[in-house]
């Protein structure tokens, strides 16, 4: 019979359901499809072929599947290292993301993602991204083999005005690839804390109507599932479940922080889970309990995760790094031997992403997605072959990925004797290189702005240009409250408060502070009613001093800080830090017609002796500010403050 393609005198690792190993195997590949497999004398008796390869001294396997990556991200590859998570993606990938990412950026970022993981040896990958279309016709283009999602988030991403927009987009997606020869069109909600349940919806419906993978972020952080119990009052996995995603093809990425009840759901649920060894590492993340998902039954793979928190798409490195940290994490030696870890990057990542009735094993009839791996190289060097089954460890614990030889998906040859023959990588490399410094000089102007780099992560509002006010020393809150009671002052509305400020500074005081604040609102008993969070950026600057107040000029910003003290700690790295606590009554009154915030505050930390009086109003107009410092000249006397006791400086300055 004639086949396209034998290959020949090699160790067959089949990676089916016996784990078969054929000593001095073969394989003939014809079309797409996986022809036959078997011992060598036999298939090249009964097979011809153009192309015999001799594998002397290799291993044929399927080739490898890599169930979890973001794999335009190669462009973003060490763009921010050493970070937590959160200052990490909402810092530095998300705000690079929105002023880069395009349908051009993601196809050079893809050609370079499927250029490393064929010389990596995988041939399928799952991926989530934006421009999903754009990274198909790159995957084609290479000849590599994707499960692909359209990721959809609850706000704005760079290709979607709305969520609405983006389901719109997954859908035409779907349509236009789905039944490709070799991508597998999915849906991709980011996460369930970044898609609530009326975006969660209609994923779950368009995955079910097409019948086509979901693919999302499950439980990466411990922090991720305590803000889903405070929220929901249930861990992750139940909510999402809830919300019905365990009735799709779910691809759960991560699943670092599941419980044994979680895992048994997923199981049940015939869910699929991309472990991700490098990144929840690099991340800090945690470990996943593998061992126990393996135990359950689950369907569990392998992935990189994107480059950009890996730093890199090296499968063999995925596999050595899940079974060393799995006899680590349960001090059992057995825990994860060398033949799982690599049927997790083969069979088992294609059963994860609900592949692998096509591919993941060498079995006639699926399709011819192989791989060649040289083994006599120093660091393979000696080999023992007592036991057929040592050849699991040669690959999982001694190989590299430069050991890959040859590749090929659907049957046709992507690298030949490790020479890539689908893509122009020195012209890719080079277009990547070009995008890179422009991201630096984006992040360079960016980091020498507090202001950028605020604007950067959102939710930014700005408020008037102009402050004035006065501070005064008072001997109480009593004095104040009385004065404030009378006519022509009118109240329109009082609190009773604490406030916990920690300021920002910077070594250049050009550039501003940032003000982080925690403001408790009290009731009549002292307890706290109401906890407001909010960041403030203010630029240095007095436009002029009057008699009895000052009137500031600068640029004010506020935002909701929606985000940890920690997380602004370590995304801004002030040069130092002063933090205020203070006990504050706080009125919003009229006189004459103007507003005005009266406080008086009682500073706690560090204490200051006695009280204050601050009076402050707000206005866009130099010239309304001038008129707003005679009547806080007026308030001064109605309350009966001192012109000794004044003074012009911030609590911070003090």
């Amino acid at each position: 019979m004639k086949a396209d393609t034998i290959l020949a005198h090699g160790t067959l690792i089949t990676m089916d359901d016996a784990f078969t190993l054929i000593d001095d195997g073969a394989l003939a590949m014809t079309g797409e499809t996986i022809a036959a497999i078997g011992k060598s004398d036999e298939i090249l008796r009964d097979y011809t072929a153009d192309h015999v390869i001799d594998c002397h001294g290799c291993a044929i396997l399927p080739g490898l599947v890599n169930s979890h990556t973001h794999v335009p991200m190669t462009l973003l590859r060490g763009l921010a290292d050493d970070l937590r998570l959160d200052v990490w993606l909402m810092g530095y990938m998300m705000p690079v993301e929105r002023e880069f990412v395009n349908p051009e950026f993601v196809r050079i970022g893809t050609l370079l993602g499927c250029a490393e993981m064929i010389r990596s040896g995988v041939t399928t990958f799952a991926d989530m991204y934006y421009f999903e279309d754009a990274i198909a016709e790159a995957t084609v283009e290479v000849g590599l083999r994707g499960v692909l999602a359209q990721t959809i988030l609850k706000f704005p991403t760079p290709d979607a005005a709305s969520y609405e927009d983006s389901i719109e987009l997954c859908r035409k997606f779907i349509e236009k690839w789905k039944g490709h020869t070799l991508i597998i069109p999915a849906v991709g909600p980011h996460a369930h804390y970044t898609c609530p349940p009326e975006v969660l919806e209609p994923c779950v419906a368009l995955a079910i109507e097409y019948n086509v993978p979901l693919h999302t972020h499950v439980s990466e952080t411990a922090f991720e599932v305590e803000e889903s119990r405070k929220q929901h009052g249930m861990p992750v996995v139940p909510w999402i479940k809830k919300n019905g995603l365990l009735e799709t093809q779910l691809i759960a990425a991560h699943c670092v922080h599941v419980d044994a009840g979680e895992i048994r759901t997923l199981f049940r649920a015939n869910a699929g889970i991309a472990h991700n060894p490098s990144s929840n590492l690099k991340l800090a993340s945690g470990l996943a309990p593998v061992a126990e998902m393996i135990e359950a039954g689950v369907k569990l793979g392998i992935g990189t995760d994107g480059t950009a928190s890996n730093n890199d798409l090296d499968m063999f490195e995925e596999m050595r790094l899940a079974s060393f940290i799995a006899k680590g994490a349960t001090h059992d030696p057995l825990a994860v031997p060398a033949r799982t870890a690599l049927m997790l990057a083969t069979i088992g990542g294609a059963r994860a992403v609900h592949v692998d009735h096509l591919t993941g094993s060498l079995v006639p009839g699926k399709r011819a997605d192989v791989i060649v791996v040289d083994l006599t190289g120093l660091h393979n060097t000696p080999r023992f072959f007592r036991e057929p089954e040592m050849v699991y460890s040669q690959i999982v614990y001694a190989c590299k990925s430069s050991d890959v030889r040859d590749v090929w998906c659907n049957g046709q040859w992507l690298m030949r004797d490790r020479n890539l023959l689908t893509v122009k990588i020195d012209a890719v490399m080079a277009q990547a290189q070009q995008i890179a410094n422009k991201i630096d000089r984006f992040l360079l102007a960016r980091e020498g702005n507090i202001l950028d780099k605020l604007i950067a992560i959102g939710g930014l509002n700005q408020e008037e240009s102009y402050e004035i006010q006065v501070k005064a020393a008072v001997d109480g809150p009593e004095q104040i409250d009385r004065a404030l009671h009378l006519a022509p002052i009118l109240i329109e509305r009082s609190s009773v408060r604490k406030q916990y400020d920690t300021y920002f500074l910077f070594a250049d005081p050009n550039q501003g502070r940032i003000r982080y604040r925690e403001d408790e609102i009290l009731d009549k008993n002292g307890s706290v009613t109401e906890a407001r969070y909010s960041l403030t950026f203010t630029q240095p600057g007095k436009e002029r001093e009057f008699e009895q107040s000052v009137l500031l000029s600068r640029s004010r910003f506020t935002a909701h800080a929606n985000r940890s003290l920690r997380f602004y700690r370590e995304y801004f790295r002030p040069a130092r830090e002063r933090v205020i606590d203070k006990e504050r009554r706080r009125y919003h009154i009229v006189y004459k017609e103007v507003e005005f915030a009266v406080n008086v505050d009682r500073v706690t930390a560090p204490e200051l002796p006695g009280w204050f009086v601050e009076i402050k109003s707000r206005t866009w107009s130099p010239r309304d500010a001038e008129k707003k410092a005679a009547l806080i000249a007026e308030l001064l006397a109605l309350i009966g403050a001192q012109a000794d006791r004044i003074t012009r400086a911030e609590y911070v300055e003090i």
